[in-house]
């Protein structure tokens, strides 16, 4: 019997993730960013050839299994490069062909009832980056590199699990599961970073690959209120949160209403922590809606940037759905 599974990573840049004087060739329509991709993938390739993502890591395997023992595995699969349109001096967009390395991947770890497959993927852009970087050479022409690195197992039961076990720092990352649809996001884009240190040996077609901090995906009703707090009426403010600091005290006023563009925040109640959030959360409705009082202290895990909006800038019947899935202390 052959028993097949995968695991997908699409890599996208948001708007609210490139920092310093990068941000301003996005603002001239030189480079653009990215729509959100769909929460499920019908059509990858149909998704790459529409610009809908930068690069993709499509983890693909298969085992065969006789008599409840694993005596073959394979992989499938593989990495999509997309391409960068670029508009210069007025003239009609080019879009340029990203450059892919090759496709990283482990040889099957095969046990007798299980089989483990580990691939990376990813590349660069062909439009060149000049810049000083912080190590030697110092000055780097060609683009930072960007890559996931994916693991997959497949249980001889027909069973299997995903992870993702490495990034480079930008651009964002999002992981989809065997029936494609959306499941995990990295937690933090850290575009200075990347900018500076993303090349050669730094990584893993050189010497290194860089942990990613992986959080579990939205609900799909906080993704339609991102959507009316980033795109509605009056603009939201956007704030920079160290890593370490409270968003939000237990017990405090307050009437603002929050959304995680990027950075992993802890929810503490009465001193205990129940949960850890990631990009896309929609925080600070219960205070709109009780009487003005946070429920919940937030602490910033990373470094965070958030959009803030006044609570009566957002229809109160959405506040109450999203209301009723945080009660975080009566369910822990």
């Amino acid at each position: 019997m052959r028993v097949r599974s995968s695991v997908t990573s699409i890599s996208w840049i948001p708007s609210e993730a490139v920092t310093g004087m990068s941000k301003a060739l996005f603002g001239t329509g030189i480079a653009h960013y990215d729509a959100p991709p769909p929460d499920t993938i019908d059509d990858l390739g149909a998704l790459r050839d529409a610009d809908g993502f930068r690069f993709a890591n499509h983890l693909s395997a298969w085992v065969d299994v006789e008599e409840g023992r694993v005596v073959e595995a394979g992989y499938d699969g593989g990495g999509l490069m997309g391409a960068t349109t670029v508009a210069l001096f007025g003239r009609d967009a080019l879009r340029l062909q990203g450059v892919a390395f090759p496709d990283l991947r482990a040889a099957p770890d095969v046990g007798p009832d299980e089989v483990r497959f580990l691939q990376t993927t990813g590349g660069r852009t062909a439009f060149p980056a000049p810049r000083h970087v912080r190590r030697p050479p110092f000055v780097q022409l060609t683009a930072p590199t960007v890559w996931t690195t994916l693991a997959l197992t497949i249980h001889a039961d027909g069973s299997a699990e995903h992870a993702l076990v490495g990034a480079s720092r930008f651009p964002r990352h999002w992981v989809f599961d065997a029936a494609s649809k959306l499941v995990e996001k990295v937690g933090l884009a850290d575009f200075a970073a990347w900018y500076r240190m993303s090349f050669g040996k730094h990584t893993p077609w050189g010497e290194a690959d860089s942990p990613a901090l992986v959080t579990a995906v939205e609900s799909a009703l906080e993704r339609e209120l991102a959507t009316r707090i980033m795109r509605g009426g009056e603009k939201p403010e956007i704030r920079n949160v160290k890593r370490g600091a409270p968003l939000t005290r237990q017990g405090e006023p307050g009437d603002e209403l929050y959304l995680l563009l990027d950075g992993i925040v802890r929810v503490d109640v009465d001193g205990e922590a129940l949960a850890e959030l990631g990009p896309g959360a929609v925080l600070g409705e219960r205070a709109v809606l009780e009487r003005g009082r946070r429920t919940s202290t937030v602490t910033a895990v990373t470094k965070a940037r958030v959009a803030v909006v006044r609570g009566d800038q957002v229809d109160r019947s959405a506040l109450h759905a999203l209301s009723a899935d945080h009660r975080r202390e009566e369910n822990r």
